[in-house]
């Protein structure tokens, strides 16, 4: 499929109208993490990387000594949720004895996607200051976006930071950001064209020598397989996993499972 083969640019990016039960599953996080954080006694929480409300991540550290930091970025079309959402798929990493970040960020319309992208940027240079050793990223959807743009040849982050980097997993990511301009999502993003090639890595050279891997669902909107391809046709060497039976939704649950091969892909050196 190519994006010449979308009539209905919205519909493509509708993940919720293509699977039975969506609308519960933000509750369901939401209880889930919530129950997580209580539960986890070694956390630094509202932790400010930024001057707005919303800049703050949240720390989750292992028992004994970390092997490293992942950062864990959310997704939501840059348009809703925060980090409160998300706390219990830090589990996987945790237990296998890493530091979890998760940050929230400012949300469009208020600030633009690359407005998003140099606040993630912030935030993860917040955590590494707080936790030694390598870091890897990951991110889902919209974190997928962000993730990968950090590894990009106009990445913001710095040359100090992206020297620990050495794995990266775009989960159900976007890379492409030009055809989300022909949805009504542009009405908050107000992304231009050069601002859309600006944002996408798929369109970027590719600056951080480490591994990278694109990871969706195999139920996922075909869309999204798409971009996924995207970025591994922009960047060589770059993995493609599409998992079996998975949807946009419960493609990330596997980050809660120590042994799971997400959990497995994203720690590997």
């Amino acid at each position: 499929m190519t994006d010449a083969d979308i009539k209905d640019w919205d519909d493509a990016y509708a993940n919720g109208a293509h699977v039975p039960g969506s609308a519960a599953y933000p509750d369901m996080w939401a209880s889930a993490a919530e129950t997580f954080r209580a539960g986890w006694a070694n956390k630094a929480l509202d932790v400010a990387y930024g001057a707005s409300d919303r800049q703050k991540l949240d720390l989750f550290h292992p028992e004994g000594t970390s092997k490293g930091l992942v950062i864990f970025v959310h997704g939501g079309y840059w348009l809703r949720f925060d980090k409160s959402f998300w706390s219990h798929f830090a589990a996987g990493a945790l237990q296998c004895g890493w530091t979890v970040a998760l940050p929230s960020y400012d949300l469009a319309p208020t600030v633009g996607i690359g407005d998003i992208t140099r606040q993630i940027e912030s935030a993860i240079m917040a955590a590494a200051e707080r936790q030694d050793g390598p870091v890897r990223l990951a991110g889902h959807s919209a974190g997928g976006h962000l993730v990968t743009r950090m590894v990009c040849d106009n990445s913001p982050l710095d040359a100090k930071t992206m020297g620990r980097l050495e794995n990266v997993v775009s989960i159900s990511g976007l890379h492409d950001l030009r055809p989300l301009r022909r949805t009504s999502m542009n009405d908050s993003f107000s992304l231009s064209e050069a601002a859309a090639e600006e944002e996408s890595p798929a369109l970027r050279t590719r600056k951080a020598n480490c591994t990278v891997t694109a990871w969706v669902g195999a139920a996922e909107r075909p869309e999204f397989v798409r971009q996924s391809r995207l970025l591994c046709e922009a960047w060589p060497g770059t993995r493609l996993h599409v998992e079996p039976d998975r949807h946009h939704f419960d493609v990330i649950d596997a980050l809660k499972d120590p042994e799971s091969q997400l959990v497995r892909t994203l720690l590997s050196a």
